[in-house]
């Protein structure tokens, strides 16, 4: 499988509808990703969960998942299940991000989740951040939505297995739901990394991406 590397990453944006969206679908690349990067700035956007403990959760997650690089961290209070509703309100939110942050790599989720809010946020990010590259994370869920993607992120074992023990440090409150268990996320992993020949994988989908063929002496 072709592996292509992304030169020069210094501003990531993570964009997300709930609180452990992102550590879910996107946990072990932003611990590959952050490593070793303390220069990094990552600039995450989460729609709800203001003034809960999940923003509390949140922020102390993606604290431990992005270190040491430096993470700002926004969580808003629209309501869980009904932000089609608030659409205004969400493109404000995404559109006031991207004024203030131009990155080099955007996390969101992608248009064929089937998830009401999940989906209205990936289908704003593409018409607010035109010119960036973004990859679209997916969450395993009830809706049973997992489509083949088309861009892979091998993890290393001890990545795969941090980003499991973090998801169990820092999300006491789901603790109870039967779809957030260590062998759900590994399996998805497991699964992903077969797929790319490796052992663990995230999976991403991309809707639009632009390659340069020309040599550098043209």
């Amino acid at each position: 499988m072709l592996s292509l590397e992304l030169p020069g990453i210094s501003r990531v944006a993570l964009l997300a509808a709930h609180c452990d969206d992102l550590p879910i679908g996107a946990g072990g690349s932003l611990l590959t990703l952050c490593a070793g990067r303390p220069d990094l700035s990552v600039h995450a956007l989460v729609l709800s969960g203001a003034g809960t403990v999940r923003e509390d959760e949140e922020r102390a997650a993606l604290a431990d998942f992005c270190a040491p690089a430096a993470v700002e961290v926004t969580v808003l209070d629209l309501p869980d299940g009904r932000m089609p509703a608030h659409w205004s309100q969400v493109k404000d939110a995404v559109a006031t991000l991207r004024a203030r942050v131009d990155p080099d790599l955007v996390f969101a989720p992608h248009r064929g989740d089937r998830h009401q809010d999940h989906r209205l946020v990936a289908e704003i990010v593409p018409q607010v951040f035109r010119d960036h590259l973004v990859l679209g994370y997916e969450i395993a869920k009830w809706d049973g939505d997992l489509v083949q993607p088309s861009v892979y992120q091998p993890l290393a074992e001890a990545m795969a297995k941090r980003k499991t023990e973090l998801l169990a440090k820092h999300y006491p409150s789901q603790h109870g739901k039967d779809w957030y268990t260590e062998d759900a996320f590994l399996g998805l992993a497991r699964l992903r990394g077969i797929q790319q020949h490796t052992g663990y994988a995230e999976a991403f989908h991309v809707e639009k991406l632009a390659v340069t063929l020309a040599s550098g002496q043209q």
